[in-house]
């Protein structure tokens, strides 16, 4: 069986080929300068080499085409024929409080779609051109749509609720919503697994840190309270997005720099966190390293982006009684010990205790890895993320009828002996490398 996923932004589309039955990644690339101009397409076959490929793609419609030519291509292909594509994937950012689970696409999901297009003018009209163009170009296929929100439909209206006009909420939704919910699903199943406990039987803190963040709470295995808001913007400091302000800033700069709201929110969401705070700056790796040579700016990004972690780290522990571990994942979550490290010192009173060669050692997206201190009543994980793996089960799932929102549902990846094979193999290469990297490896109880 294979699944195509696609992830269609204002100016990109993402994709993925995945074969179900082998368990692999059969492809994956990304056209860039979607109706913008210049448009090309960077595409890597597994087992082969990348290659960019130039196509005006005026329209989403053309960068889909551009996809399934490549997807048969004699030279780069992976498929004979689009006919072997069982389903396609899509990704959509908000589905609001009507989804909580993953759909399939139908006229009346595409019109609840498009209704809510106003609580994410950036994302969903994008997704929406995205499908439309996939349905139409492949009308025999089934298509399914996975909501980065539906994680979070669990959390209840003391959590949820913002201190505004409830009329607000009423005739306008606004209330929290949060994001990044297939990765966060997936650490926290697998969380569990490395606990050894009951799925419904935990309480984490998870961390989901990238160019984007997110905290989330997790309760009895459900989210129960998160870090980004009614959009993206709300919670941890990161690369261009300021997360937690008082919104009265943007009023008085409003005025200050007779700044449109539009203006506004461009500055928000694109020149600040890291990039306002430094200057120059969004990938860590830049930030930590100009910290290191002195640059104070860059001392000060890294200072604040590790106290509001900490921050967070303690508030949701707090609110849920106390927590059996606490998660990091993502590009930073997985690669950034010293992130991690300052993020942590000083929360062993709360029973959090990491080991600092483990923490130094866990930098790798092909193992899970146990960071806690052997002392600590907390244990402290570092689990890769695997969003594409939740899509594509969710996908074969409603292709196959068994599928449920996550509370009635199993995925493959929560049972201990799951195994991902690529990863497996990457990660033996690592460590004849640095064999050292052992140390950290998780170990799942029994």
């Amino acid at each position: 069986m294979k699944i195509l996923v696609l992830n269609c932004g204002s100016s990109s589309a993402k994709y993925m080929v995945y074969d179900w039955d082998a368990k692999d990644i059969m492809c994956k690339g990304i056209v860039e300068r979607v109706t913008i101009g210049g448009s090309f397409c960077e595409h890597e076959a597994t087992g082969r080499d990348k290659v960019k490929i130039e196509r005006d793609c005026p329209t989403h419609r053309e960068a889909v085409e551009l996809i399934l030519e490549l997807l048969v291509s004699p030279e780069n292909g992976v498929l004979k024929d689009v006919k072997e594509i069982d389903a396609v994937g899509h990704r959509v950012v908000h589905g609001g409080e009507k989804f909580a689970k993953s759909v399939v696409i139908d006229d009346e999901v595409m019109k609840a779609f498009k209704e809510l297009q106003d609580l994410a003018p950036l994302h969903n009209p994008a997704n929406i051109l995205g499908i439309e163009a996939a349905v139409e170009i492949l009308p025999d296929v089934p298509h399914m749509a996975v909501m980065d929100t539906a994680w979070h439909q669990t959390m209840e209206s003391p959590q949820y609720m913002y201190a505004l006009p409830y009329e607000w909420y009423e005739k306008y939704k606004v209330r929290r919503y949060g994001f990044h919910g297939t990765s966060l699903l997936y650490v926290a199943k697998r969380a569990a697994v490395l606990l050894g406990k009951d799925p419904f039987d935990v309480n984490l803190v998870l961390l989901h840190v990238g160019n984007g963040g997110s905290a989330n709470a997790v309760k009895k295995g459900i989210s129960y309270d998160t870090s980004m808001g009614f959009t993206p913007q709300e919670g941890l400091v990161m690369g261009t997005r300021a997360g937690d302000f008082d919104a009265a800033v943007g009023f008085y700069m409003e005025q200050k720099l007779d700044a449109s709201p539009k203006d506004m929110e461009t500055i928000i969401n694109k020149k600040s966190g890291l990039l306002g705070i430094t200057g120059k700056y969004t990938d860590r790796r830049d930030v930590l390293e100009a910290a290191a040579a002195g640059d104070k700016r860059s001392e000060l990004a890294f200072e604040m982006e590790s106290y509001r972690l900490k921050k967070y780290i303690g508030s949701y522990a707090a609110a849920l009684g106390g927590i059996d571990a606490v998660v990091w994942t993502a590009g930073v979550g997985e690669m950034a010990p010293d992130i991690r490290a300052r993020a942590m010192e000083g929360l062993e009173f709360m029973g959090v205790k990491f080991d600092p060669e483990k923490n130094k050692l866990a930098m790798t997206r092909n193992s899970d890895s146990d960071i806690s201190a052997a002392d600590s009543k907390v244990k402290v994980f570092v689990i890769p993320t695997d969003e594409e793996l939740v899509f594509v089960e969710d996908v074969v799932a409603l292709l196959d009828k068994s599928y449920d929102i996550h509370t009635n549902f199993k995925y493959s990846f929560q049972d201990p002996g799951y195994r991902n094979t690529m990863r497996d193999e990457e990660f033996a290469k690592e460590l004849k490398k640095k064999p050292e990297k052992a140390k950290a490896q998780a170990k799942i109880p029994g």
